[in-house]
C-alpha cells in the first residue's frame, strides 16, 4: 500500500485520537523555549548567500543580521546531497544522502560548529531544515536496509508525490525511526543546536513526531516548526508553530485586487481558537519554494510588499523573513545550481529593521499567549484593515489601506490616543469615535500611545 494513504489525514486522525489512550501525549502542547516568544525567524540558502556559498562566507553577513535584530536563523538543509537521480548541477538540498553528515559545499562539521557557536555568542539562536518524508537515492540506508522504504507490489522503492529525485521512508519500520530519531539527537547533542523546521511534516506520522519532541525536549528545550497547515494536531504537543499558508494566499490575493482587506480578518479570528495553548503560525510573504516555483515578492506584490510586511509583523503570529528580502530580492533563485543573491540596495532592510525591534520591543505583539489578542476597529472601508493588540499596559494601533488607491477612510475608536507612529516618529491622534484619516497608496500607520 502506498504510504501516502497510509499517513493520511484520516489515519493521523485516528492516532491523535488513540495518542491519550497510549499516553504519547503529555501535555496540552509543546513546551515552549524562553527566548522565542518576541523573535522573527530568518531562513538561510547557504548555497546562494555568498559567491563561496558556506558557513564561513555566511559569517561575515551575521553582524547585519544581529543589528536588525533577527534571533532565530533557519538554516535550509545542510547535509550531503545525493548524486544518484540528482537534478541540476548541485542537487535538491532535501534530496539527502547522509542525515549526520554536512555538504562539503558549505564546509566541514567543524566549519559549522564554528558557526553555531558565533551564532549563539552573538545572540542567535539555529534551527535546522529536517527533511523526515524521503532519503537521496544513494542514502546508505537504501543499500543496507532497503525494507526502511516503502516500495510498490513488485517489491521496488518508490519516490513520494512527483519529487522523483528522492526516495519515500516507511515509517510502519521500527529501526528506521530509531535511526532517523538518531540522527536528530545528532544535531542537538554534538552540535547544540536549538530545533527543526520540518519538511513536508504531514507525510510523518503524528506519533513520530510526538516521540522525536519528547526525546530532544530531554537533552535542550527545542524549538519546532511544521512545514504544514492542515493538521493541526500535530500542533497539540509536536510543534510550537506551523506554515501560515492559507493567510500567504490571501495577501497575494489582496495585492493584486482580487480580495478585499476585510477578508483577512476571519482568518486572524480563528488563530485564538483554532490552535493549541500558546502554539501559532508561521506568517510570511516569501520563502524558498514561493521564491524558486511561484515568483518574487515583487512579482506577487509590487507596491503592497511594505504594507504587508507591516501586516505580517503586527498581527498574531511569528514573522518570517527569507535571506534577500532586505535587498528586495526581484529574482527567483535557481533551485538545483548556483545564483547568487545580489547584495545590494537593501531597499527593504530599515523597514524589517523598525518592524524586527518594534516586535521584539512590544509585548502586544510577542508570540503566543505572550502576546495580546487581536480586536478589529470598524472602518468605513473594505479596504482598510485596522485593529489593536493589547497586553498589559502595552498597546499597538494598526491601520493600513490595503489597496492601491488613495483612501479617506473613517475608522472608529473607543477612548483616545496621543501618540506616534512608530513607523514614521511622527504624531497621531486618534478619539473617541469617527476619525477620519487619509491613507496613501498602500499606506499604513502602526500607532503607539
Amino acid at each position: 500500500m502506498n504510504k501516502r494513504i497510509q499517513v493520511g489525514i484520516t489515519l493521523i486522525v485516528v492516532l491523535s485520537l488513540l495518542a491519550g489512550c497510549k499516553g504519547s501525549v503529555k501535555k496540552d502542547h509543546a513546551n515552549v523555549p524562553d527566548w522565542s516568544v518576541n523573535s522573527t525567524m530568518y531562513e538561510v540558502n547557504i548555497r546562494q548567500y555568498t559567491p563561496e556559498g558556506t558557513f564561513k562566507a555566511f559569517e561575515e553577513h551575521l553582524p547585519r543580521l544581529q543589528e536588525m535584530g533577527i534571533e532565530i536563523l533557519w538554516l535550509m538543509p545542510i547535509y550531503p546531497i545525493s548524486q544518484e537521480k540528482r537534478i541540476g548541477s548541485l542537487g535538491s538540498y532535501y534530496a539527502i544522502s547522509d542525515f549526520q553528515g554536512i555538504n562539503p559545499e558549505f564546509g566541514n562539521k567543524e566549519d559549522f560548529k564554528h558557526l553555531v557557536d558565533k551564532c549563539h555568542e552573538m545572540g542567535f539562536k539555529v534551527i535546522l531544515d529536517w527533511v523526515g518524508n524521503h532519503t537521496g537515492w544513494d542514502n546508505s540506508w537504501i543499500t543496507k536496509h532497503p525494507d526502511w522504504y516503502t516500495q510498490n507490489s513488485s517489491g521496488e522503492i518508490i519516490f513520494p508525490e512527483t519529487w522523483q529525485d528522492v526516495a519515500d521512508l516507511n515509517f510502519e519500520n521500527t529501526k528506521m525511526r530509531k535511526a532517523m530519531l538518531k540522527a536528530m539527537k545528532y544535531w542537538v547533542k554534538e552540535f547544540d543546536v536549538d530545533g527543526y523546521r520540518c519538511d513536508y511534516a504531514g507525510g510523518v506520522p503524528l506519533d513520530f513526531w510526538e516521540t522525536a519532541r519528547e526525546t530532544l525536549d530531554k537533552i535542550k528545550p527545542v524549538y519546532m516548526l511544521a512545514e504544514d497547515d492542515r493538521a493541526m494536531f500535530f500542533m497539540n504537543y509536536s510543534f510550537n508553530a506551523n506554515y501560515g499558508w492559507s493567510f500567504y494566499h490571501d495577501l497575494n490575493d489582496v495585492a493584486k485586487g482580487k480580495k478585499k482587506a476585510s477578508s483577512l480578518t476571519s482568518y486572524l479570528s480563528k488563530i485564538a481558537t483554532t490552535y493549541p495553548t500558546n502554539t501559532y503560525p508561521l506568517h510570511f510573504l516569501d520563502n524558498h519554494d514561493e521564491n524558486s516555483w511561484t515568483g518574487t515578492v515583487e512579482e506577487r506584490l509590487g507596491d503592497a510588499q511594505q504594507a504587508l510586511l507591516t501586516l505580517i509583523f503586527t498581527v498574531p503570529g511569528m514573522p518570517l523573513i527569507y535571506s534577500g528580502q532586505e535587498v528586495n530580492l526581484d529574482h527567483r533563485l535557481e533551485f538545483f545550481d548556483k545564483d547568487l543573491i545580489e547584495w545590494e540596495g537593501f531597499e527593504n532592510e530599515a523597514l524589517l529593521t523598525k518592524l524586527i525591534h518594534l516586535k521584539s520591543d512590544h509585548p502586544a505583539l510577542w508570540n503566543g499567549v505572550e502576546g495580546g489578542d487581536i480586536t478589529f476597529l470598524k472602518t468605513s472601508s473594505e479596504r482598510v484593515l485596522a485593529y489593536s493588540r493589547e497586553k498589559d499596559d502595552d498597546k499597538i494601533v494598526v491601520i493600513l489601506n490595503l489597496s492601491a488607491e488613495p483612501r479617506e477612510v473613517n475608522v472608529e475608536y473607543e477612548g483616545q490616543i496621543n501618540g506616534t507612529d512608530l513607523i514614521t516618529d511622527e504624531a497621531v491622534q486618534l478619539t473617541q469615535g469617527e476619525n477620519t484619516l487619509l491613507l496613501e497608496p498602500w499606506g499604513f500607520l502602526v500607532i503607539r500611545n
